[in-house]
């Protein structure tokens, strides 16, 4: 679906593009009046992005994007080639790297360059979901009209659009951010990932408050090396891109960036040399005092696990800085968000004494392993964990994943994830060999592979059944994604509808172990 443009579009020649861009002035005075880098979702009197990409180039597409409307073309010198070459005739405009000025472009066309509305951008390995809804919901609760770009979902208001990635495309993005300043929202919380940031898409926003969650191994199939993906995330906190910064400095990574930092940055976290001081309750691990001068919050964790009080925390303190009345913070940060996806229950028939089961966004060896620590206190019986991951991405993390699921779970459950055009049985094999390094170390733990993954969600439950409600199932990985990719083709899976239709079976006696 293509993003939400602005109702009343305003209109930029394209000579004053070319202005902006440093090109010669077109002879045509066009106008534009919105910006896109899909040819597919072309508008008329939009500026097409013809962008080099892996297997195709934009340029490829220009005649399409010009039969729709398309007034002018951006693009490199290999893509002019192309259109000229296809004897098209309209406005083009010839940069060396088309993608690094889509944003100032975004931004003028759709008039984003000073917004009425007060931006906060979320950045880190794990925590941006479940910072974001924090921060939305108590925006919400406070009287004030947030919108929310993210992994899950885009809400503008009421309307809630499904996100096709973490962070839009910037002509997306821009247009976005108008029509939330159309319709009269006051606040916009995102999440910006490393990818965002190394290819551009977030130029021309500069947030009011930029937040720092963690940093651990993720995305080394697009980042060189961790110091990569650091440098990536870093670049967040640059005057070019945010005016302050929130950074928890509960690993080595925030401490790096606190040094780094071009703008001026508020430190939170469990030292007591922190700005603001995460002081947990040790009778209730759920329970946190905030502290920082002037203030002393005493809030609670809505959601499992140490890292959602951190979370939780990062949330209040952001609203702090934004210029919320500390008091009303204390109390809209309590509100209980609904995060889909993440350590989100699935209710099983009433009328069973049936294992509690949690599906969990996380697919990262440290996401993992908090996740599975987060549940080990309220589980008296066995904790299993369902476990996968994804094809055509970082291969180095499988191994550690697999240890992590071991490290902590009774029972392992390994099984398919998204696959994309890598061999399941591969990726399962990868996972194995840390499961197995837990197992040779001492660590007693039953492991089971099984390939499909919704057999692998009911075999789960059926292997602790008999535990009742004291037994956890974790099935983590997918989280809120309502797909699954194997061989270029997605079917439809919910890892939430497949619990839910597995606890309803078993509840049934249709399944028993």
């Amino acid at each position: 679906m293509p993003a939400p443009r602005p109702s009343q579009p305003r209109s930029t020649s394209v000579s004053a593009l070319a202005a902006l861009l440093g090109v010669p002035a077109p002879a045509s005075e066009a106008l534009v009046t919105g910006v896109t880098l899909d040819s597919r979702a072309v508008l008329p009197g939009d500026l097409y992005a013809a962008l080099p990409g892996a297997r195709a180039h934009g340029a490829d597409f220009a005649a399409a994007a010009v039969e729709s409307g398309a007034t002018a073309v951006v693009t490199d010198a290999e893509g002019a080639a192309r259109i000229a070459a296809e004897g098209l005739e309209t406005v083009v405009l010839v940069v060396e790297q088309p993608r690094s000025v889509l944003g100032g472009v975004a931004a003028t066309v759709f008039g984003t360059q000073d917004l009425p509305v007060r931006m906060v951008g979320i950045t880190g390995t794990n925590g941006k979901t479940t910072t974001a809804y924090l921060v939305h919901s108590a925006l919400t609760a406070l009287g004030r009209r947030p919108g929310l770009i993210g992994t899950v979902e885009t809400r503008i208001g009421d309307q809630r659009v499904g996100s096709v990635r973490t962070t839009p495309e910037a002509p997306d993005l821009h247009a976005l951010l108008a029509v939330m300043a159309e319709r009269g929202l006051d606040t916009c919380v995102m999440e910006v990932s490393s990818h965002a940031l190394a290819q551009h898409r977030v130029d021309g926003v500069v947030y009011d408050v930029a937040l720092f969650t963690n940093l651990s191994q993720d995305h080394l199939d697009f980042h060189d090396d961790m110091d990569d993906y650091f440098a990536a995330k870093a670049s967040l906190f640059t005057s070019e891109r945010s005016r302050r910064g929130l950074v928890c400095t509960d690993d080595e990574w925030g401490r790096r960036l606190v040094e780094r930092s071009g703008v001026p940055v508020t430190t939170i976290g469990t030292a007591t040399d922190a700005d603001w001081r995460i002081e947990v309750d040790p009778d209730d691990p759920a329970a946190f005092r905030l502290c920082a001068e002037g203030v002393d919050l005493h809030l609670r964790s809505s959601l499992p696990g140490d890292f959602n009080v951190t979370n939780t925390a990062m949330a209040a303190a952001a609203l702090v800085l934004l210029g919320e009345d500390v008091g009303a913070v204390g109390e809209a940060v309590l509100t209980d968000p609904h995060v889909p996806g993440r350590m989100e229950s699935v209710a099983a028939p009433q009328e069973v004494a049936a294992p509690r089961t949690v599906v969990d966004y996380a697919h990262t060896p440290d996401a993992i392993h908090a996740a599975l620590r987060a549940l080990r206190p309220t589980t008296s019986g066995r904790l299993v964990c369902v476990t996968g991951a994804g094809g055509d991405r970082d291969r180095d993390k499988r191994h550690a994943m697999g240890a992590a699921a071991a490290g902590v779970a009774d029972v392992v459950v390994v099984t398919d994830d998204n696959p994309r055009s890598e061999d399941p049985a591969a990726i399962r094999a990868a996972i194995l060999e840390g499961v197995e390094e837990q197992r040779a170390s001492g660590r007693d733990v039953v492991v089971l592979e099984v390939g499909d993954r919704r057999e692998a969600i009911r075999e789960a439950l059926r292997a602790v059944w008999s535990d009742g409600s004291a037994a956890t199932v974790a099935v983590v990985g997918k989280g809120h994604e309502t797909g699954q990719e194997v061989s270029g083709v997605v079917h439809h899976f919910d890892d939430r509808e497949e619990v839910a239709e597995a606890l309803r079976l078993l509840a049934a006696g249709e399944e028993r172990a």
